[in-house]
């Protein structure tokens, strides 16, 4: 019987992967047999990483290399892609999960660089990785683009407004490319987590009582995992998650 999850022989390039939901995302996809980019801002992580997973990978696995990339500058995209390219022959699979909260408070509040810090790495750069990686996926007539976003936007908030607004377009980016490019076997879809155990959610569940009233309104009543996220990610890259494009899929314990 086929291996539906399998991803040999498949090149996946992933964003913001030196840590957390990332990294737990490029060693499972390696784990599945993808040859694996691993990327952040600092090359000397990047390396480490991706030495990690090769060690931990058993034979018949795929593999990893670190390439550093700053996702809030268009050059340093634009040398991902060519480098993947040039070291691993394509890209198959994009995974934009890079994305920074530098500000908690009221709308009323943030300041003009916040904003265009958060809706520059958040959507921007994931509009021009799409825009890097797509033509080549239309030649090969293959391709997947996955957009970690966020519970955070599907609903309002009083807070994290922003951050809200920025993930609510990476949806909207995910189902704009599933329906211009889907014709041409390209399948995108966005991964919308809850509360997970990561250092970007960190003020949200160190403290034990802030833990609690974080997770009470999660039907598990409790935080989640990386690795809860990474297997939706396997899942949509596969032949398991062929059929599904222009979706988000919601992991947050049924809050």
């Amino acid at each position: 019987m086929k291996n539906l999850f399998d991803l040999s022989g498949k090149v996946a390039v992933v964003t913001g992967s030196s840590k957390g939901i990332g990294k737990s995302i490029a060693t499972q996809m390696a784990l599945h047999g993808s040859n694996v980019v691993v990327s952040s801002r600092n090359q000397e992580d990047c390396d480490s990483v991706a030495r990690e997973i090769n060690q931990s990978l058993p034979e018949g696995s795929g593999s990893s290399l670190g390439i550093a990339c700053h996702i809030g500058k268009k050059n340093d995209l634009e040398f991902l892609v060519s480098s993947t390219k040039e070291k691993l022959g394509k890209i198959d699979i994009l995974v934009c999960n890079a994305a920074v909260n530098p500000f908690y408070g009221s709308m009323l509040e943030i300041s003009d660089t916040a904003y265009e810090k958060v809706l520059d790495s958040n959507v921007k750069s994931n509009h021009w990785l799409s825009q890097l990686v797509i033509p080549d996926m239309i030649e090969q007539r293959d391709g997947v683009i996955l957009i970690v976003s966020s519970v955070g936007g599907l609903h309002g908030s009083s807070m994290l407004g922003t951050y809200g607004v920025s993930k609510a377009a990476d949806i909207a980016i995910v189902r704009n490319i599933s329906a211009e490019f889907g014709s041409h076997n390209i399948r995108a879809n966005a991964i919308a987590p809850g509360l997970i155990r990561t250092d970007f959610a960190k003020a949200l569940w160190e403290n034990p009582e802030t833990l609690k009233n974080s997770t009470h309104n999660s039907h598990l009543k409790r935080i989640g995992e990386p690795d809860e996220i990474s297997g939706a990610a396997v899942f949509l890259a596969s032949d398991a998650g062929k059929f599904v494009s222009g979706q988000t899929i919601v992991i947050d314990g049924g809050s």
